[in-house]
């Protein structure tokens, strides 16, 4: 396949609908009516609203992934031959995923290969498009990794890798904020960088417009912050275009509080911490810093901020809302058990 039209069955064909039946199937049972009814209410329809949307993302990057190595012949390359790719899109692994994705290979093989191409400088090597965590899960067990090979030219690799990369459910908005910001700081136009991530020109303005106004060592101090969005991130860049910010945030950053938290309540953290500087510069009371906390579960991300005349909870994480319904209705037995607690 040549490299002009290498990418034009991804760009000009929409995804396959996720709950799509194949021909000579018989179709998937349908939900009870209570189930139907009950589908998008409160946290039952929290929860089968995420599990749904977790399921298309991963089945649009296997078919995406599919369609992009069509008919080509699979071949088993020494991991230790293939280099990442020269423009990061991860800010940080998941561990524990990875030791999953590790024991699943050990267990089954490798699934899907990853795509790789001949690397431009080091004759004989290889550099990865995509399946870069497929490629070091091989180098763990030491076996070898199975993969494509293509000639492709930068502008054709970065396309592929922010395309594969934006199919998946566990990038997030501020990792895909870098990876458009590394792809402009290279050199590459907007419109490649519209192509790359599938997202039209405002929303690569203000993925940009993010990462310039956040210092990068605040954004690495924080993290990929999965759960958390571009209005979350849009707020914390408003408040470094005040000239002390940088300066007041490094008061939390080294931090134990900071430090202990993780990526989405380090975000919260943050911001409040800016908000609160603001309203009131070197405050005499630090007891209105405001307080992480989150399950072992991690399902669920609070941070508990006091403030002169009240109090407020910011709920986030995958649990938020079904969690705040939870509080909202029980009020009155929580109340009563506080008073309990005073006396």
């Amino acid at each position: 396949m040549s490299r002009k039209n290498l990418l034009t069955s991804i760009t000009e064909r929409k995804l396959t609908m996720v709950n799509s039946t194949p021909a000579g199937e018989n179709p998937a049972p349908s939900l009870s009516p209570a189930m139907e009814r009950n589908r998008n209410r409160g946290a039952f329809g929290a929860i089968t609203k995420s599990i749904d949307e977790l399921a298309e993302k991963a089945q649009a990057a296997k078919e995406f992934e599919a369609r992009l190595l069509e008919g080509a012949t699979v071949i088993e390359l020494d991991p230790e031959k293939v280099d990442a790719s020269f423009i990061a899109d991860r800010m940080e692994d998941d561990a524990e995923a990875f030791e999953g994705l590790v024991e699943a290979i050990r267990q089954r093989g490798q699934d899907t290969p990853i795509l790789v191409r001949p690397h431009p400088e080091s004759e004989g090597r290889y550099m990865t498009v995509f399946g870069h965590r497929r490629a070091r899960a091989a180098r763990v067990l030491g076996r070898p990794v199975k993969a494509v090979v293509k000639e492709l030219d930068d502008k054709s690799h970065v396309i592929a890798q922010g395309q594969e990369n934006s199919a998946r459910a566990d990038l997030s908005f501020i990792e895909k904020a870098v990876f458009a910001s590394n792809l402009e700081r290279s050199g590459y136009d907007r419109e490649v960088i519209m192509a790359s991530l599938s997202v039209d020109k405002t929303v690569v303005s203000k993925m940009v417009s993010v990462t310039n106004d956040i210092p990068v060592d605040v954004v690495r101090a924080i993290g990929p912050a999965k759960n958390s969005g571009r209005d979350r991130w849009y707020r914390l860049a408003i408040k470094f275009r005040d000239a002390d910010a940088v300066v007041r945030a490094g008061e939390l950053l080294g931090s134990p509080e900071f430090q202990s938290a993780d990526s989405d309540q380090r975000l919260e953290l943050l911001t409040h911490h800016l908000d609160a500087d603001r309203l009131k510069k070197k405050s005499s009371k630090p007891n209105l810093t405001a307080r992480a906390w989150a399950p072992e579960d991690k399902l669920v991300s609070v941070v508990a901020k006091a403030r002169p005349k009240g109090f407020t909870l910011d709920i986030a994480s995958k649990d938020a809302k079904p969690f705040g319904e939870w509080i909202s209705s029980n009020l009155s037995s929580l109340y009563e058990a506080f008073r309990k607690s005073e006396k």
